[in-house]
């Protein structure tokens, strides 16, 4: 995670995400070191690298991807303080108002969930290290992941996983041969309220697995064409099961990633959408979530009651939990195809202000550009097609815009380019504040794009 702001504990903006610093080549052979683009950024000098007189002025925060450890750097690079925790970070680190961060830890008591970011606890540390409230998330049937939004009511919005059987998802119109053995985990949101020093309460909830739809089995629920129901995700949409995988290999990838995980042959591909950022609107009462797997982004409403987000109507917008907006990838509701995939593996979706000062633009870091060989990343900022009476698309069409109203790539292109983690967010002059997570690097662009 990190965030630029001006000091005084005053959160300007935050940056849900985590990177890795120091990253060192796997040889001492600099002549062997990897071609093409520098993706973890071996050789590269590390520290304060450039620095003009157009800089924003303020401090970066982030923590990094296998530590406990938060950090706060000046912009002159230097460590100014640290906090530490007695879990491994989850994703999510944020910074209040009054100096207190809020973050996410590891459960290492959970043995079911596993798939990058997993959590199970939040936790509010002051500037000491101490814990002033701790809330855990986390059992054989949910654990919240990733990322939360903090909201102005001092609530907090989970990504959380659920777990359902194989059985479950074959009644519910999954494919049985493209369901692992140990099911499926689809997610959820939770509003969390806290409570005391350890206690939370759940004031509302959505679950993805309300809104589905299938044309795979006219006996099974949820049965439909997704071409005529954009407002529903597709059950038999994401990545192939993979190929078996032995526990001698799965032993191998936990030491090469110096991590315990919960991986095992029987839930390779359970995790099957992954969503890894939310961010809440308080103008509009609507969220913004982040699938890398599906490569898309969505938007769902939350002014209805947990009634109502479990079903297809109510809410300020009629729709109940239903998918209010989507974009990135229209094969996904069969209304395009490869060459209409906008997004690859993106993350940190987060709502900016638009040129009315209207809080209604996306912002979206995209990890690579689909079609694209070479490989690169870019900031993109979208203007979607926001009515009085909803988000407008035109039947059998996909949604637009089809035109970013903004966004950032390296000149040379190649230069710019982080396949996983990182994020990038929207300062108060206009600026954008990016993190190329892979390789431990922040910078600041202006409107142009300019360094």
């Amino acid at each position: 995670m990190n965030i630029l702001f001006n000091f005084k504990f005053a959160l300007v903006l935050s940056l849900n995400l985590i990177l890795i610093l120091g990253c060192k080549p796997n040889t001492t052979d600099t002549a062997a070191a990897p071609k093409g683009p520098n993706i973890g950024g071996f050789e590269m000098p590390r520290g304060l690298i450039s620095k003009t007189n157009k800089h924003t002025e303020g401090y970066v925060f982030f923590n990094t991807l296998l530590s406990d450890t938060t950090y706060l750097v000046n912009k002159e690079g230097r460590v100014v303080h640290t906090w530490h925790s007695e879990y491994g970070p989850a994703g999510f680190t944020y910074l209040m108002d009054n100096g207190n961060l809020i973050r996410g830890g590891r459960d290492p008591q959970n043995t079911v969930f596993d798939g990058g970011g997993q959590g199970g606890v939040i936790q509010e540390i002051n500037w000491d290290s101490e814990i002033v409230w701790e809330y855990k998330f986390s059992d054989d049937s949910h654990m919240s992941h990733h990322d939360i939004a903090i909201m102005p009511n001092g609530n907090m919005l989970a990504i959380s996983w659920e777990s359902k059987t194989k059985e479950e998802a074959a009644k519910a119109g999954r494919n049985p041969e493209q369901t692992p053995e140990a099911g499926l985990w689809p997610d959820m949101v939770v509003e969390i309220q806290p409570k005391g020093k350890n206690e939370g309460t759940i004031v509302w909830e959505w679950h993805l697995w309300d809104h589905l739809v299938q044309n795979h089995d006219p006996e099974k629920a949820n049965f439909g064409e997704p071409v005529n129901h954009p407002e529903l995700l597709n059950i038999n949409i994401g990545d192939q099961i993979p190929d078996s995988v032995s526990i001698e290999d799965l032993n191998k990838k936990r030491a090469r990633n110096n991590a315990n995980t919960n991986d095992t042959p029987e839930n390779q591909g359970s995790d099957l959408y992954h969503i890894n950022a939310i961010n809440y609107n308080p103008e509009l009462d609507q969220i913004a979530l982040s699938s890398p797997n599906l490569n898309e982004i969505f938007v769902i409403d939350h002014s209805t009651t947990t009634a109502e987000a479990a079903s297809h109507l109510g809410g300020r917008w009629g729709k109940g939990g239903d998918i209010l907006f989507r974009w990135g990838n229209p094969q996904n509701y069969e209304r395009g195809d490869s060459s209409h995939q906008v997004l690859g593996g993106q993350h940190d979706v987060r709502w900016v202000r638009n040129n009315e000062n209207q809080l209604k633009n996306l912002m979206v870091f995209n990890n690579f550009i689909p079609l694209n060989k070479g490989g690169y990343s870019a900031v993109i900022e979208i203007t979607p097609p926001l009515s009085d009476k909803g988000y407008d698309i035109i039947e059998q069409k996909a949604y637009g815009p089809f035109i970013p109203s903004w966004q950032y790539i390296s000149n040379d292109t190649t230069s710019f380019f982080a396949p996983f983690i990182s994020g990038a967010h929207r300062l108060q002059n206009g600026n954008t504040f990016i993190t190329e997570g892979p390789k431990g690097r922040y910078f600041e662009v202006n409107d142009e794009g300019t360094v």
